[in-house]
């Protein structure tokens, strides 16, 4: 295997290179990430205004999901065929120009089409921001990796603070297509920081890769097919349901024909899974997929309860979950200390268990409990949910060399969106079957199982070499 020679020493402060490359890829991947919990708001006001049904509208979130896992496994193969540098401003192109389109949308079929398009930029932006930084910064140190995760993951702590309360402003005051005209100065601003910022990287014909259309064919409707029956899930209240289990099936059986045809294809697969032999990313991938489970069951969980139970506005909702984002971006600002002081096991294991335990009062609350209170547990929460990512996306790259970062960040990213879907529809499943009695029982079930979900997450995190983040160990081989 053709590998990047690599620096010796191990870098202990941020090049200024690698600089320069973060602060573009952070203002350019931030309005991806901020469009990922803007819209969501507006359901209401596009079924109004579109003339549309619920159900119908409802795929503008669905189809732009569904688009952005599709394009995950396509990212590898356009870092390794155009270059980075070229990639990340394509894509970012890709994204701005359907988030126009989607301002202009004239009906709910347009308006999900182009969001399609839009997720499909999303779905590529994402991974190659990830792969991006961590090649930027070479062979490194626990603390300049820890810095650069923190800095890269800083924009997905702010989206949930920012994304809803952005939107309730945006959609009062200028309407619905302001959601998606607010992305058009965001991604100007990017392109011009990629352009001026990330060094020119033209493809080596040593790593440029041809396409595996094989591997995506049996790939990408593998994962669609997976994330539309569990997305079905929450619709339908269960999972004995022709659209939730067909989509399941066929994406199942895809997916493990994709697994054999990738052995096979070893490193010329689109996604490279022989990498999962080496211990560090398989256990970071079974960590994020328990930690995409964790993270975004809460997130749904969460805004319903205070607008269902305690009776609060959409936009209300969103400000009273400020707290839990302010705790997620401090757990993110302090991560570099926390990795080398205590290891990856220990960390990882730690947030976990606080998340847990913070959820706790949500299974016990009711309409009449103190705001305050619920207040402190969700800065609480969000120290540990903000900390839970941080070590598996370090040591994810601990063994794996530069050209094969793509496709480990391919792996983590489909792991994660995975797991993601898969505790959203469980948590769904049991609120929607648990509601119909008593609501707020209903919700402290649910909230139950949510913790039951994060104490189940322990068992990829213990399996983490605990000497995998020592304060000298280098963490990547680039």
């Amino acid at each position: 295997m053709t590998t990047t020679p690599m620096p010796t020493g191990t870098a202990q402060h941020l090049p200024r290179a690698a600089v320069r490359t973060l602060a573009a890829l952070i203002v350019g991947g931030a309005a991806a990430i901020l469009d990922t919990t803007i819209v969501t708001i507006a359901l209401d006001k596009l079924s109004t205004d579109l003339h549309s049904t619920p159900t119908t509208i409802q795929w503008v979130v669905t189809a732009y999901l569904l688009a952005l896992v599709a394009a995950i496994p396509l990212s590898g193969w356009a870092q390794s065929t155009f270059g980075g540098k070229r990639a990340w401003m394509a894509t970012l192109t890709i994204f701005v120009i359907f988030s126009a389109a989607s301002a202009f949308a004239w009906s709910d079929t347009s308006l999900i089409v182009f969001r399609a398009l839009q997720g499909f930029g999303a779905g590529l932006i994402f991974p190659l921001m990830q792969t991006l930084a961590v090649q930027a910064i070479g062979k490194a140190s626990t603390k300049v990796m820890a810095t650069t995760i923190a800095a890269i993951s800083v924009p997905l702590a702010l989206g949930p603070i920012v994304g809803p309360v952005l939107g309730g402003i945006l959609l009062s005051s200028a309407g619905w297509r302001s959601l998606f005209l607010i992305n058009v100065p965001l991604v100007a601003v990017g392109l011009v920081m990629a352009w001026r910022l990330i060094a020119p990287d033209a493809p080596r014909a040593a790593h440029r890769t041809r396409v595996d259309l094989t591997g995506l064919a049996l790939l990408i409707p593998s994962l669609v097919g997976i994330v539309l029956g569990l997305s079905n899930v929450a619709s339908d209240g269960g999972f004995w349901h022709t659209d939730v289990l067909v989509p399941l099936i066929l994406g199942v059986a895809l997916i493990m024909t994709f697994v054999v045809w990738a052995l096979r294809r070893g490193s010329h697969a689109a996604v490279d899974i022989s990498l999962l032999r080496l211990r560090s990313l398989a256990t970071s991938s079974g960590t994020l997929f328990t930690a995409g489970a964790t993270m975004f069951s809460g997130m749904f969980l969460l805004p319903l309860y205070w607008q269902q139970v305690r009776g609060d506005s959409v936009l209300t909702a969103a400000l009273v979950l400020v707290p839990q984002g302010v705790g997620a971006l401090l757990a993110r600002l302090v991560a570099s200390k926390l990795a080398a002081q205590f290891g990856a096991r220990a960390l990882t294991t730690g947030a976990f268990l606080v998340t847990a335990l913070a959820t706790v009062p949500f299974a016990v609350a009711d309409a009449d409990t103190n705001g305050w209170w619920l207040g402190g547990a969700l800065f609480v929460r969000g120290l540990g949910v903000g900390a839970v990512i941080m070590a598996p996306m370090m040591v994810a790259y601990a063994d794996v060399e530069h050209n094969e970062m793509p496709h480990a960040t391919m792996l983590t990213r489909i792991t994660q969106q995975i797991g993601a879907s898969f505790g959203v529809a469980v948590v769904a499943v049991v609120l929607q079957n648990s509601v119909a009695t008593d609501v707020t029982a209903g919700f402290q079930t649910a909230f139950w199982w949510l913790i039951g979900i994060t104490v189940l997450a322990l068992v990829p995190a213990i399996a983490f070499r605990r000497e995998s983040l020592d304060k000298d160990d280098s963490v990547t081989r680039g």
